[in-house]
């Protein structure tokens, strides 16, 4: 008997107590301790508030971020209940600091409810540093206070209200996310914007204290403004979104479609509110009915000859955009983070409404009708097309020995696991890459020219292009939903490597574009990695140093400073050297390049530092008119043109006036509530305390030989670049090209010394969205967003 059979007995049996697993094992309940499970924290409290929003008992939500880094949701719900329960303890408690405890294991309380398991607010507070239980109920005001899942006294009654509800607040534990426990409202204003999609008789209103940013939700269209948002930059083949419910068995069903004159199809469901990013059986009776409708209609006398074809699944889903929201008394779920619906009898639910309702719309409305047949026509025939070329592409040779002759470098390898492959732009980068590689596990496929834009083209064009030809031969998985298969992919690492300009960057877009819309597995099981050459290589004598980036470079360069290098401040005479000169010029370095951005957008070094002295951090501070008139007689003495104060015209409750520098009418800015909103605002506000003394002094920088007087801050980072410099070579990459073998496998290709990005999704929805505006048909909406991100290019090659 080994030593730890002989340890193993009753003893090492261990019973958790409490909440303790959760602790243990927050994963289990949130997915992760890092970004997405930090904010999940936030969707299992909202969850219960809308479960009361379901049950007819709640219509306003406020998610709020408070200055100190927690987060409340408040709602007018019912309240959870107070008084004891049969467990010796009040039912907030319960709820609150025992998992499996809830009110919707029955059907008398809430008839439909997205929490299912009764652990989803009481793993918030086990996660949680400290977290305080509100509830209004009964004309009172009770409330309880917990350290890391565990009560601290008594429920107390501390007020009275007319009102009921439950307002959960909570700071995350940094022992549990060690990553961050910082909240990022643009996640949560999406998971809201969403919410309120779903529920059009709930208000949401998300406000972070920490900025002054504020949101209110309400869309009384429900999931038809979803569909309308989600196509608001499309072009749509019938001007009002489809709309179909019904309920069947308890279970309650809304469809909302539209059809766009795209290629791809667009389909987010929901069970209880709950985003089922995977599916599941409510999707497949949505899409049977559809496609069974559309074939039927197809039949009918009243449809002409050439419009007789017989549609498949995929020809009706072309160009769709679709929100299936289905409320179901018992989900079943494939685990704690609900993305697949399981229930088998809803997908004949949803079938048989969708088929019941859409067939009555289609006979009704027989103008859109023939619209989308005729999209789903020329669907069907251009499917055919595609299917010919593709047996005919496999008459004429043996597919990829044929196909990529001469231009595929394949490696040795036979394990998929171990192999990898390099989408390498241009055929002298292709030629550096196949002598510079690992021939055994890494193989080379250079691409001439920029590949088609796969969101302008229709599946038989893409088959046409020699270049997505060869990716799909290389990659052994075909294309298609009836022919793709992620099980023959010959490379688990699909790297694209292109140049560090303007064209490559185009180039990297173009094939994530290709490989998102027709070979999205691919992007969701993370086999998509980018490349990432040198921008910089910095020679001295017979050394080479690369860089990835200009701050990577600085770095660099501020430690060499450091040995050789002393730096005087002011009027102090504070010494700085070693370890402390490198900090110094690491925080100025990111402090200019905040400046640079601000002063791009005519918010200048002199008016950020007002503001910042002003302890100007938030919008909310612009609601009060006198502040707003204090800072502007402070302006006075200063060399600007000043307008009057006046009421903010985009938000109503705050106050403005505009600023602009004397013989500089163009460097004019509105000193008003968006300013705390800007992000660069905000990151200068983070640093200023720590360098704000070195901004307004002088420097002296002492070398080997010689003393340099330096004015200002700025002038500093000049010097000690130039110091740092001295007997260097310092060389900026454009193409991969201008990098002979060996420095492309010391720099991108060598496992040990590269770094690759891997690609994924975060965001259905937001990824969707951003495709279709730099890559669609549409202009507009592609003019405005290099016109609202224009002043974030740091380098622009033209």
């Amino acid at each position: 008997m080994t030593e730890g059979q002989k340890n193993y007995g009753a003893d090492q049996i261990k019973v958790l107590s409490g909440l303790e697993g959760v602790r243990m094992r927050p994963a289990m309940y949130i997915g992760n301790t890092a970004e997405e499970g930090l904010h999940h924290l936030i969707y299992e409290v909202v969850d219960n508030s809308i479960d009361e929003a379901l049950a007819g008992h709640c219509t306003d939500i406020k998610v709020i971020f408070h200055r100190d880094g927690s987060c409340s949701v408040e709602d007018n719900g019912r309240g959870i209940p107070v008084e004891m329960h049969e467990e010796g303890m009040s039912a907030l408690e319960l709820v609150m600091c025992t998992l499996h405890a809830g009110g919707k294991f029955d059907h008398d309380t809430y008839k439909v409810s997205g929490g299912l398991h009764g652990v989803g607010v009481s793993v918030v507070n086990a996660l949680s540093k400290w977290a305080t239980a509100e509830v209004k109920r009964n004309g009172k005001i009770h409330r309880q206070t917990y350290h890391l899942g565990i009560r601290q006294g008594d429920m107390e009654t501390f007020g009275e209200s007319d009102k009921t509800g439950t307002k959960i607040t909570f700071m995350p534990d940094p022992e549990i996310f060690k990553e961050t426990t910082e909240f990022k409202y643009d996640i949560i204003q999406a998971r809201m914007r969403e919410v309120a999609f779903l529920n059009k008789e709930v208000k949401i209103l998300l406000h972070d204290e920490r900025t002054g940013a504020e949101d209110i939700f309400h869309f009384e269209g429900g999931i038809i403004s979803y569909i309308e948002y989600l196509n608001r930059n499309r072009t749509h083949i019938h001007p009002d979104p489809v709309f179909i419910a019904g309920e069947r068995d308890n279970v309650q069903v809304e469809v909302a479609f539209q059809y766009f004159d795209g290629y791809s199809e667009r389909l987010f469901s929901f069970v209880n509110n709950i985003n089922t990013k995977e599916g599941g059986t409510h999707v497949a009776g949505f899409r049977g009915a559809l496609t069974r409708c559309i074939n039927k209609y197809a039949s009918d006398d009243v449809v002409p000859k050439n419009m007789k074809e017989k549609m498949g699944g995929d020809d009706v889903r072309e160009g769709l955009t679709c929100v299936v929201s289905v409320r179901v008394p018992d989900p079943q779920f494939e685990g704690q983070t609900k993305t697949k619906l399981g229930n088998s009898e809803v997908k004949s639910i949803v079938e048989a409404v969708c088929h019941e309702k859409l067939s009555i719309y289609l006979e009704q409305n027989p103008q859109i009708a023939r619209k989308i047949l005729t999209k789903v026509v020329d669907a069907a025939r251009a499917r055919e097309a595609a299917r010919r070329a593709k047996e005919l592409s496999r008459k004429k040779g043996s597919g990829l020995d044929l196909l990529m002759a001469g231009k595929l470098a394949e490696c040795q390898s036979k394990d998929p696991k171990a192999r990898e492959i390099f989408l390498v732009e241009g055929d002298s980068a292709g030629g550096s890459a196949k002598q510079g590689r690992d021939r055994s596990v890494q193989a080379i496929l250079p691409l001439r020219g920029k590949i088609m834009n796969v969101e302008k083209a229709r599946f038989d064009k893409i088959l046409s292009s020699e270049e997505i030809k060869q990716i799909i031969s290389a990659l052994g998985t075909g294309i298609g939903r009836d022919e793709f298969d992620l099980d023959k992919l010959r490379y688990h690492k699909i790297i694209i490597m292109t140049d560090a300009d303007v064209d490559g960057a185009h180039i990297r877009t173009l094939l994530l574009t290709f490989f998102y819309r027709q070979m999205l597995p691919l992007v969701e099981n993370g086999n998509i990695y980018i490349g990432q050459p040198p921008l910089f290589r910095l020679g001295r004598g017979k050394k080479e140093q690369y860089f990835s980036d200009e701050q990577e470079l600085n770095q660099y360069l501020f430690a060499q400073a450091s040995t050789s290098v002393q730096v005087t401040v002011g009027a102090s005479k504070e010494k700085m050297a070693g370890e402390d000169l490198i900090t110094l010029l690491k925080n100025l370095s990111g402090y200019q390049k905040i400046i640079e951005y601000l002063t791009r957008i005519n918010l200048w070094e002199e008016m950020v530092h007002f503001l910042l002295d002003n302890d100007i951090s938030s919008a909310d501070q612009f609601e009060d008119q006198n502040l707003v008139e204090h800072l502007r007689e402070q302006l006075h003495s200063k060399d600007l043109i000043l307008g009057t104060v006046r009421a903010c015209r985009w938000r109503p409750s705050c106050w403005e006036f505009d600023a602009a520098i004397k013989d500089k009418a163009h460097m004019m800015i509105t000193v008003g509530p968006q300013i705390p909103l800007i992000s660069e605002y905000r990151s200068a506000m983070r640093q200023y305390g720590q360098i704000k003394q070195y901004l307004t002094t002088d420097f002296t920088v002492e070398t080997a030989n010689k003393e340099i007087a330096v004015p200002n801050w700025l002038e500093l980072l000049t010097i000690v670049r130039q110091e740092s410099f001295r007997g260097s070579n310092l060389q900026r990459y454009k193409g991969l090209g201008e990098m002979n073998p060996e420095q492309l496998w010391d720099t991108t290709m060598n496992p040990d010394k590269r770094t690759l990005l891997r690609v994924s999704i975060d965001d259905a929805a937001l990824a969707d969205d951003m495709f279709t505006c730099l890559m669609g048909d549409k202009v507009e909406p592609r003019r405005e967003f290099i016109q609202n991100h224009a002043l974030e290019v740091a380098d622009l090659d033209i």
